[in-house]
């Protein structure tokens, strides 16, 4: 027999971004992130902003993950998180329930976050636009939700087929939402000017007339290519 858990695991103290590479962030679409990490690192295509005119997030990630049905460890998670963070909630893709609403995210606003993440279901979304934050989510339910525990908050979770922990980098817009790891922090500082460069070079030239890629045409006039009409 098992031990029953305790209700709710908290880690307040976890490495954080630096602010230099918040900073070269902020006007960076996501794209180019996932270009600097070979072409992954984005949620779930189906987690989506319930307003996508105000749907850019890049802070530091703070985690959580309740139970079915169940949101406690959420206000954990508010209660231990910085002003600029984002609260990411893994439900498990759980359906049944919403497991934030306009109460939760007006209580992030107050707190000074600058989003809400979950791969679960959210309600009140007439509540929750006014409220100004970006929220993303899975879609929207009126179904209620409890606040018994147990659950986690600030520890590694898995939330849109990403493994997530506490500290990390959220960026999000209107193209979905990407997690920098701990470990790819410096990759994406030392590499991102040249996805700048390589993307504004690429851009000039498609507006100068390129109609298909060089390489692309170089593999086609290749042996490596074979004709057979």
């Amino acid at each position: 027999m098992i031990k029953n858990p305790p209700l709710l695991t908290v880690r307040r103290n976890f490495p954080r971004p630096p602010e230099a590479l918040l900073r070269e962030l902020r006007s960076t679409p996501t794209g180019f992130i996932v270009d600097c990490m070979n072409g992954r690192g984005a949620l779930d295509y189906r987690i989506k902003p319930l307003d996508d005119t105000n749907c850019r997030i890049v802070a530091p990630i703070v985690t959580s993950h309740p139970g079915p049905g169940d949101n406690l460890a959420v206000f954990a998670a508010l209660e231990i998180a910085q002003p600029g963070d984002a609260i990411f909630i893994a439900t498990d893709t759980f359906t049944k329930t919403a497991v934030a609403g306009d109460i939760m995210i007006a209580m992030g606003r107050n707190r000074g976050l600058t989003g809400f993440v979950t791969d679960g279901l959210m309600r009140d979304i007439d509540g929750i636009l006014p409220v100004g934050l970006p929220a993303f989510c899975m879609g929207i339910t009126p179904n209620s939700v409890t606040c018994n525990g147990p659950g986690t908050a600030g520890m590694p979770v898995v939330m849109g087929g990403i493994c997530v922990d506490a500290g990390e980098i959220v960026v999000a817009d209107r193209d979905g939402v990407v997690v920098i790891p701990h470990d790819q922090f410096d990759h994406i500082m030392e590499t991102l000017p040249q996805v700048r460069q390589a993307e504004e070079e690429l851009t000039r030239k498609v507006r100068l007339g390129l109609d298909n890629s060089p390489a692309v045409q170089d593999m086609l006039n290749s042996d490596r290519t074979e004709f057979v009409d």
